[in-house]
């Protein structure tokens, strides 16, 4: 619906400028990142920094959906909705110091690499990729596109679809051309923009209401004024069995609530959300890929932590806000019946969605509100190119390559990029669709859905890791067992849905008293108890599986082998020096430092006739080795046979790598898409290494300096000290 504000030259202009300033950084990432490759495209080729990576998972989390949901929900239930974040700012420290570790250890592109890796076979791989895509496209992407689509009608009166169409093909060619580190980078800038923009008007809003003691008691009285709506419009009706939803719940200022609480029963919250939550934190291909991008296990431990800091904002900068709007809009957030409710914001289930863009058009001044326009829109794009990159690589590398083994580096990014278009083309033909379904709390929707689906995903992980006695079969029935019984919960729920507040609740006690988040415990402990079961009566899992994959593995490494660290740095410079000699354009590498190197140095080069010559051993300045320590993953598929060999024979002619990496053909450039799209074959003898050196690697990636690792551990002491004072203080 439209509203009264217009927007002013100043609000465009600040609108324009981000665009530019977004589009920009995304083309110069695309242009300088390592993308050609499949580790380069997908995990930023491991060279992250902990800040740029604790700043993108904050705004990949933070999206529209949040601006929309937390604030709407924090208006309908007040503080209980605040849970969700405080309870991440815990588990993203079980994120960094147990679950990343492990990942690193066993080299994994996404997650159901992992599973296939921990547990063998194909199916529980299938599984989890086909379920990742259900969820992205059911309650992520589709929610994303209504509530950034709902916040540009509130404010602006846009053209609905014109605008989301807009967006989404913004974010589909930042995602297309610069792949995850364009992401990242973005994600950086847009981190600064969201906490600027909800910080300036959470500032202008604490003022307006009086502080948190004013907000505490305004908020307790914000009813509508029932007798002045129905005078201003006499055509509507009004029913006293809406009465309950119109004032502010009695304890709206906490936390954690009563076990029999509509919003958030505090046995439920603990018991079934948590673990249904592991799966988000510790799981969701869209946040761990991220983490996996860091330099090593200590940027990856403290780009939690500080996303871990940064997960407090929300609860002062979009859940408050959204209790002060209903302070101030009570009439409309509150509407009285379902036919008010479509008078207002045009949904039947309610108006509380409403209550952060309605703050944003009535508070901020000309300027700061197109500050705030570019805020909601870096939030969606955020999110959608967060879903976008992270959903083409499951797709890509657990399922393409499933039915084409032999498929190149090259095809693989094609194809990623090629998923990302139809991803665009599903989420434009799901908006009307996610306009019916939506209901009165946004947020709590995205956790309904959540919690009947991934419970068992939560269970088979935590004891995957934990448990080095679970096996494949165990997980697979567990995960069967607790996927049907949540699903025909699902199904139910959505044949049995909520009547409007006019009409009688005729569902059955099971349906109407049963809180999710009890579902949820259920199906969390029954799938671990069938995993558990199971694998005690089945063979224990092969040794092989459990080395790399599972907490177990991971101390026995640290107990019976000795890391030779300093060992495996001087090998690594070894390589370095190689790499600037032959840069350098010093044509003859030495014998010594060739035949030393021999086993690194595949040689199917294009010219293996001369073996001294620089264009038989270049590697590229682009190469597999970043920041001191080569991709491990990229490693993995060159033993699976999944690259190419070096020599690209394409009607007789054979292929050079120039200076910088770029693919030469004949003397000349690869032709304008792939320079666009910065695909650079590498050869194959920048990818051949040993296992013994995958070893030497795996510890520089894991080793944490004593120093660092004091100061990481202080800080997890901290946060979680934090988490837990932040808790206490809103649930008492």
């Amino acid at each position: 619906m439209a509203t009264n504000a217009t927007m002013e030259a100043a609000d465009i202009v600040v609108v324009v400028v981000y665009f530019i300033l977004v589009l920009g950084i995304g083309f110069l990432a695309m242009r300088k990142a390592n993308q050609g490759t499949v580790s380069g495209y997908f995990l930023a080729g491991r060279s992250m920094n902990w800040a740029a990576v604790g700043a993108s998972l904050f705004v990949s989390n933070i999206g529209s959906e949040h601006f929309i949901g937390l604030a709407g929900s924090g208006a309908a239930s007040g503080f209980s909705v605040a849970a969700w974040e405080f309870n991440a700012l815990l588990l993203l420290q079980l994120l960094g110091w147990v679950f990343i570790p492990v990942y690193i250890q066993c080299g994994v592109y996404t997650m159901p690499e992992y599973l296939s890796k921990r547990y063998g076979g194909r199916r529980l791989k299938v599984y989890f990729a086909a379920l990742s895509l259900v969820l992205y496209i059911f309650t992520k992407l589709s929610v994303d596109l209504y509530s950034g689509a709902l916040f540009i009608q509130e404010s602006l009166g846009w053209n609905l679809y014109l605008s989301i169409i807009l967006l989404i093909a913004m974010t589909a060619v930042l995602t297309v051309t610069g792949g995850l580190v364009a992401v990242i980078y973005t994600d950086t800038i847009q981190a600064f923009l969201m906490i600027a923009g909800a910080l300036c008007l959470t500032g202008i809003s604490f003022i307006k209401v009086g502080g948190l003691e004013g907000l505490r008691t305004k908020y307790m009285q914000a009813s509508p004024n029932i007798t002045a709506i129905l005078l201003s419009s006499p055509n509507l009706t009004y029913s006293a069995s809406c009465e309950h939803h119109l004032h502010p719940k009695p304890d709206a200022l906490k936390i954690l609530r009563g076990p029999k609480d509509p919003d958030l029963p505090w046995p439920g919250f603990l018991l079934g959300q948590t673990p249904a939550s592991i799966w988000y934190w510790c799981t969701d291909q869209v946040i761990v890929q991220r983490v996996l991008a860091a330099k090593n296990i200590g940027h990856a431990k403290g780009s939690t932590i500080m996303a871990g800091f940064l997960k407090i904002l929300p609860m002062f900068i979009i859940v408050i806000p959204g209790m002060i709007s209903r302070v101030f809009f009570a009439d409309e957030l509150a509407c009285i019946s379902p036919e008010h409710c479509m008078e207002v914001c045009g949904s039947a289930a309610g108006c509380s969605n409403v209550a952060y863009p309605r703050l944003v058009v009535s508070l901020m001044p000309v300027g700061c509100r197109g500050l705030m326009m570019a805020v909601m829109i870096a939030a969606l794009m955020s999110d959608l190119d967060s879903i976008f990159n992270s959903a083409s690589t499951i797709f890509t590398l657990d399922i393409y390559k499933m039915l084409r083994k032999e498929a190149s580096s090259k095809e693989l990014v094609i194809t990623g990029r090629l998923f990302v278009i139809f991803m665009v083309t599903i989420s434009i033909a799901w908006v009307p669709v996610i306009i019916e379904m939506q209901g009165g709390q946004m947020f709590y929707y995205i956790q309904e859905v959540c919690d009947y689906l991934t419970p068992p995903v939560a269970a088979q992980f935590l004891l995957g890791i934990l448990w080095h006695r679970c096996n494949e079969t165990g997980a697979f029935w567990g995960g069967v067992v607790g996927l049907s019984l949540g699903a025909l919960r699902l199904i139910l729920g959505f044949v049995y849905r909520e009547p409007h507040c006019d009409q009688p609740d005729k569902r059955p006690s099971f349906i109407k008293d049963i809180h999710f988040m009890y579902v949820a415990a259920f199906l969390f402990w029954v799938s671990a108890l069938v995993i558990v079961v199971v694998s005690l009566y089945t063979p224990p899992p092969e040794k092989e599986q459990i080395g790399t994959t599972t907490l177990w593995g991971l101390k026995q490494r640290r107990k019976q082998k000795t890391p030779e660290i300093e060992q495996g740095k001087e090998d690594l410079n070894n390589l370095n020096l190689l790499d600037h000699t032959t840069e350098n354009g010093n044509g003859v590498v030495g014998e010594k430092t060739f035949h030393g190197h021999q086993n690194k140095l595949n040689s199917t080069d294009c010219n293996n006739e001369n073996t001294q010559s620089t264009s038989s051993y270049i590697i590229p300045a682009h190469s597999p080795l970043q920041n001191g320590c080569y991709n491990l993953s990229e490693a993995r598929l060159e033993n699976e046979g999944e690259m190419r060999e070096g020599k690209d024979v394409e009607g007789g002619e054979e292929c050079h790598f120039g200076r910088e990496g770029v693919l030469m053909e004949n003397g000349k450039c690869m032709n304008i898409f792939e320079c666009i799209c910065g695909l650079q074959e590498k050869s194959s003898q920048t990818q051949v290494i040993t296992a013994q050196e995958q070893e030497k690697i795996v510890d520089e990636l894991l080793y944490e300096p004593p120093g660092t690792k004091m100061i990481l551990n202080t800080l997890l002491v901290l946060i979680c000290s934090i988490g837990i004072f932040l808790f206490g203080y809103f649930s008492l």
